[in-house]
């Protein structure tokens, strides 16, 4: 059963001190009062995980555009009607507010009948009135531009929810609205989300555009620390091999409040029938009773005779499915923990879904999207009484090794490991590497660990409070532009994100064993801030390049000697629960001494990924990846050589020599090849 089956995970744990669900005089939660202090701004971006309060963030900044900033009207725009129900009326002077938020009905169009093209005479009636707020959904919004165009809505605000949905990408047409707003000038815009990653890797915004957003960001970090209940948060994927139903109570506890997310019936891990498929996962979980005819939901009895209920959000029936809905949307499903068990979903119960109670949502198959990977992993991170652990499980298909789908399983597997990574960025503390100095000293309320902060030791410090480290690094370059600050402290992750979707890097890092690190850690993360920020020089660029792969390399490190201290040792006290990652930040630190970004440099990002995968998957498949990875031949592109040419040439400055191709450094081999390269592409130029 569930219990005995070892799951690959990254565990993280929390402080639940309360702190993110405590209210100011105004009512005011941590993330609201962060982004109301910068309610003038013009155009402003707020990035905070779900259940953070985004919705009524909005709230009090549109009433005080309306109110103080000469507004004329706020137009909220979501992309699902089921999400036009965050925005309800709210009586926020109960709660110290000055003023009420109220939308009268006939202008929350997520609420009235009709399709969204229909919707558009209504947003033209609403614009040519007195009436203050309109919510309706972004293709509402987009049918209303394309007939209407930006002008109409100058001297407004447009506040965009799950801001993710629009791209830089010309085809994407929210985002070449928003750009045209931009260009205008005469509206102010709030856009919001709860991930900034696109799982196409498209930029959300030019950068152009993105610069001139003032931004407010909330970590998931500081919400989770800030909880009551939740203490720990388990993300891991298990390989399955045939039917995945076959599986599922490998991996499913029926005791514990699930959703479970099919697959797409276009996806490798599909059987092709939805229903099948639901009504396999009914009969695995036990003893069907009946429906219940109230709210539609299945009645099964389990094995040790437990009842249970079930919610079916696949099936097509649409008097069936919008009972359940109704039934999923009652007060009751977050005041009553029994109202509901398990339910099972294809393409709902994501984003805006809001079910306190769930504990473990379960994905099979991979999701092409870093952002629903975040969405997901959001459902079972809200906070409820006695709630201490929530998790997040990927079934992963382990193809049989004569199957010709390998490659589409390789790539399907990468990314999977790939959003794990990002993940962990994501949850974990904020970093702040700081250059090794003998002047530094130690920085107010930050501990420094029993030892203290020490003048020949590359420091770590904890700030409990703002959950952030600051540790010390030799050799670290200075960001000089305020740009490249900016980027350090607010799009670390972004860059993250780009790097662990760069299909090759991927490959390469965990296959490839004879592969120098610093080709992954120099020359791969430097192309991709390269191509993310070309308009940096190259000072700048490198800053935020040591910064990125610092920040993997460091957790992936202290990872490793979490993992290592659980299993040597019989007293797991001493790694203490709400610490543990910090603790693993200073073993690692104490182990190596002298902490410096060459150091850091020399470290394969995916080798601790690759060690939990080789633990768990087939040998034979396991082999079978690693041939079709060896199979892809690598050609190195000029930029890569110009990079590679540029380390040799620090290189020679301090060796006093250029590296060797007949080294038996596989590193100063490569940085060979890479002038080699252009020795040879100038020569072919003369010919």
């Amino acid at each position: 059963m569930y219990d005995n089956v070892s799951i690959p995970t990254v565990s993280m744990n929390y402080a639940a001190n309360g702190t993110s669900k405590k209210s100011n005089e105004l009512g005011m939660r941590v993330m609201q009062e962060r982004a109301y202090e910068k309610r003038g701004e013009q155009y402003l971006l707020i990035k905070s995980p779900p259940a953070s309060g985004k919705s009524r963030a909005l709230m009090f900044i549109a009433l005080d555009k309306i109110t103080n900033q000469g507004m004329k009207q706020a137009i909220i725009v979501v992309p699902e009607k089921s999400i036009g129900a965050s925005f309800d009326d709210e009586p926020l002077s109960d709660f110290g507010f000055w003023a009420d938020w109220v939308v009268s009905p006939k202008w929350n169009l997520c609420n009235s009948p009709g399709e969204d093209g229909g919707k558009v005479k209504s947003v033209e009636t609403f614009l040519q009135s007195e009436d203050k707020i309109l919510v309706c959904t972004h293709a509402t919004f987009r049918f209303a531009i394309d007939k209407f165009g930006v002008s109409v809505f100058d001297d407004r605000l447009i506040a965009v929810d799950e801001f993710h949905h629009v791209s830089a990408n010309p085809d994407n047409k929210l985002g070449t609205h928003v750009n045209e707003f931009m260009t205008r000038d005469k509206v102010h815009l709030v856009a919001m989300t709860g991930s900034y990653f696109r799982g196409d890797a498209e930029a959300v915004l030019h950068p152009d555009d993105e610069a001139k957003f003032e931004k407010v960001t909330y970590t998931y970090y500081e919400q989770l620390n800030g909880y009551e209940y939740l203490k720990h948060l388990h993300i891991g994927y298990y390989f399955y091999s045939g039917n995945y139903v076959d599986d599922l109570l490998q991996v499913l506890n029926t005791r514990e409040k699930t959703i479970i997310h099919i697959p797409n019936v276009n996806a490798r891990d599909s059987t092709k029938d939805k229903f099948k498929e639901v009504d396999h996962i009914l009969n695995e979980l036990g003893e069907w009773q009946h429906v219940d005819p109230k709210t539609g939901f299945h009645i099964i009895k389990t094995k040790d005779k437990r009842i249970i209920r079930v919610a079916d959000l696949v099936d097509d029936d649409r008097t069936k499915r919008d009972k359940v809905t109704e039934a999923l949307r009652d007060p009751l499903c977050n005041n009553n923990k029994d109202h509901v068990d398990i339910i099972i979903a294809l393409g709902m119960a994501k984003e805006g879904f809001d079910w306190i109670w769930c504990e473990h949502t379960l994905t099979i198959g991979y999701r092409a999207s870093l952002t629903e990977v975040v969405q997901i992993i959001g459902r079972s991170t809200r906070d409820a009484k006695g709630k201490t652990e929530a998790k997040f499980t990927n079934l992963i298909s382990e193809p049989d090794a004569s199957q010709d789908s390998i490659i589409d399983a390789v790539n399907d597997t990468l990314k999977a490991i790939a959003a794990s990574l990002l993940m962990e960025q994501v949850l974990v503390p904020k970093f702040d590497f700081i250059p090794k100095n003998k002047n530094n000293t130690p920085v107010d309320d930050f501990d420094y660990g029993e030892e203290g902060f020490g003048l020949n030791t590359n420091n770590v410090g904890f700030n409990q409070k703002t959950g952030q480290i600051q540790l010390e690094i030799d050799g670290l370059v200075e960001p000089k532009s305020e740009e490249a600050v900016r980027i350090i402290e607010q799009d670390i992750n972004e860059v993250i994100a780009s790097y662990v979707q760069d299909t090759k890097t991927v490959e390469q890092g965990m296959f490839n064993e004879n592969l120098p690190p610093e080709e992954l850690t120099q020359i791969n993360m430097g192309r991709i801030v390269k191509e993310k920020y070309p308009d940096l020089d190259e000072n700048d660029q490198e800053a935020v390049r040591q910064r990125a792969i610092a920040a993997i390399n460091v957790i992936q490190k202290a990872k490793a000697t979490i993992n290592d201290s659980s299993q040597n040792s019989e007293n797991q006290a001493e790694i203490k629960a709400n610490t543990a990652l910090i603790d693993g930040v200073r073993r690692f630190v104490m182990d190596v001494r002298d902490l410096d970004i060459d150091l850091i440099d020399r470290i394969n990002p995916f080798s601790e990924a690759y060690a939990i995968m080789a633990k768990t998957m087939n040998e034979d498949s396991l082999r079978r990846f690693a041939e079709v990875i060896a199979g892809k031949k690598i050609n190195m592109t000029e930029d890569e050589a110009r990079i590679l040419a540029l380390r040799a040439y620090k290189f020679k400055e301090e060796r006093g020599r250029l590296p060797e191709i007949t080294s038996p450094d596989p590193w100063e081999k490569r940085m060979a090849e890479g002038i080699e390269y252009l020795r040879q592409t100038v020569a072919k130029e003369k010919q």
